[in-house]
């Protein structure tokens, strides 16, 4: 009785190997998973920004306000006959003043 029970202990465990530690096991799919998983988040992050840039291409594209926005906030650029006030808080560093825009010659 002692040698059926062992066999058959051993016969258990063979049968368990491939499906916990096989090639299509538990824990090999539950790593799959994990790492399908990770890449659908990779991709709809990818998406969000790809979206973002591409409404940022067509702004510029179509229309003059977002090449206009840009250079206010990111070159200080005024226009002419445009006044430019900018308010310094307690602390921060003195910003450099804007260009001045250059004289029309003809």
């Amino acid at each position: 009785m002692r040698l059926i029970t062992i066999a058959l202990t051993a016969l258990l465990l063979l049968i368990q190997y491939p499906l916990w530690l096989g090639k299509g096991g538990w824990l090999r799919v539950a790593d799959f998973e994990a790492q399908v998983n990770a890449a659908h988040k990779k991709n709809a992050e990818l998406i969000a920004r790809n979206a973002k840039l591409n409404s940022e291409v067509m702004d510029l594209k179509d229309g003059t306000g977002a090449v206009e926005e840009r250079a206010r906030y990111e070159l200080s650029m005024i226009k002419q006959n445009e006044i430019f006030i900018q308010i310094v808080g307690k602390g921060q560093a003195t910003p450099l003043p804007p260009l001045a825009p250059r004289p029309e010659s003809r």
